[in-house]
This record gives structure tokens, sequence and C-alpha cells, in this order.
């Protein structure tokens, strides 16, 4: 049974039963819940700011964005998060969703690792990131009360390393492309991962560039 926390539960709608379905069969137990809980704490927040969302459009960009981590999406070249983005825009297309809709939720996956840009954004952008945030860094945790912590985990269980396992899922989803993680945060999980890894330098780049001066 779907869980109904404080006036949110996922939509009740063939669109979120399909995304549920596909999210499910493609991503590993950790993700497919870590996804979940991101929806519900997105969601929540949404309604503890005050803010007008659309839960079809904030379940998808929530249950799409760590798709680019499963080895059946990801990209030889690209950021994980621009093909968990692309995945989610070929999906809603599919659907017939609005592409103003659709460049929201594209948006919102796009930029869930890029701290400080998105919470100036389209709620649905802003609480993507913001449920990643609560769910993986503990970020506004004391704002969530302990009956939503503990409901939200029970419907979509936590494993019991879940800090350890969701780092290699991370370094397991990059580390076959380890250029796309310049100037993102995921070079930190490489670091920690991998010792031989050299992190690219963004002075560098423009010392070393072809100009002159």
């Amino acid at each position: 049974m779907t869980l109904s926390l404080d006036g949110v539960s996922i939509p009740d709608s063939q669109l979120a039963r399909e995304i549920t379905e596909l999210v499910r069969d493609t991503e590993s137990p950790l993700l497919f819940h870590h996804s979940s809980r991101v929806y519900y704490f997105g969601a929540l927040a949404g309604k503890r700011r005050g803010l007008t969302f659309d839960p079809e459009l904030l379940y998808a960009g929530a249950m799409f964005h760590d798709m680019g981590l499963t080895h059946k999406h990801s990209s030889a070249c690209e950021r994980f998060e621009v093909d968990g983005a692309n995945v989610a825009r070929s999906f809603l297309c599919s659907h017939g969703i609005p592409q103003n809709d659709i460049d929201l939720v594209w948006n919102a996956i796009a930029l869930h690792t890029t701290p400080g840009i998105p919470q100036h954004m389209h709620p649905v952008v802003a609480l993507v990131t913001a449920g990643v945030e609560m769910d993986v860094l503990g970020i506004d945790y004391p704002a969530f009360d302990n009956a939503q912590r503990e409901q939200v985990v029970a419907a979509h269980p936590r494993t019991e390393n879940f800090k350890e396992d969701i780092l290699e899922a991370f370094y397991n989803g990059i580390k076959h492309k380890p250029d796309t993680t310049f100037g993102n945060v995921k070079a930190d999980v490489l670091i920690d991962k991998d010792p031989s890894f050299q992190r690219g330098n963004f002075c560098s780049v423009i010392r070393n560039s072809a100009w002159k001066g």
C-alpha cells in the first residue's frame, strides 16, 4: 500500500504507476528506495515551504534522477545526471507530456548535484535537489520530525550501511567516465574510491589553453 504522509503520497495515476514499474525494474533496490524517499522528502519540504508543484512532475524527477547510474542508461561520455535526465525526457515525450513540463523535469535531474542553484529555480527543480540532499547528505534533517522520517524509511528502507552503499553505487556508475566529474561533487567519490584518480583543475585548463595570454 502506498504511504500517505501529511498529505503527501505517490500520485495515483497511470503515468506514476508506469514510472514506478520502469524504475523498479531497472534500478537496484538500493537506488529504487532511495529515489522513492527523495520524492517523499522533497514533497514534504515543498509543503512545509508553501510551494506549489505538480506531484507527478516531482515524482518523475525524483524517480529518474539516478537512472544514469544504471548500466542500461549510462552513456560513455555524458554526466550521469544528464543520462538520467535524457531517460526521463524520452519517457515523458512518449507519454505526451507538454514540453515545458519535460524541460522542468530534465533540469531537475541534470542539476541535482549542483549545489546553490536549484533552490532558486522552479519548485520541481528545487525539491528534487532538496529530497536528494535530505536522503544522502542529511541536509535539513531536523526540519523533518521523527514520525515523518520513520514512516518514509519504513515504506522505503535504507540499507544498514546506506552511506557506504550509496557511495559505492555512485562510484560504480561513474568510474568508467571519470572526466564527467570535472567541476561537480562526484569527483569526491572518485578521489575516495580510486587513489590513482587525478581531479581536473579549472585553473590548469585556463593556463594550458591555446590562448597566448
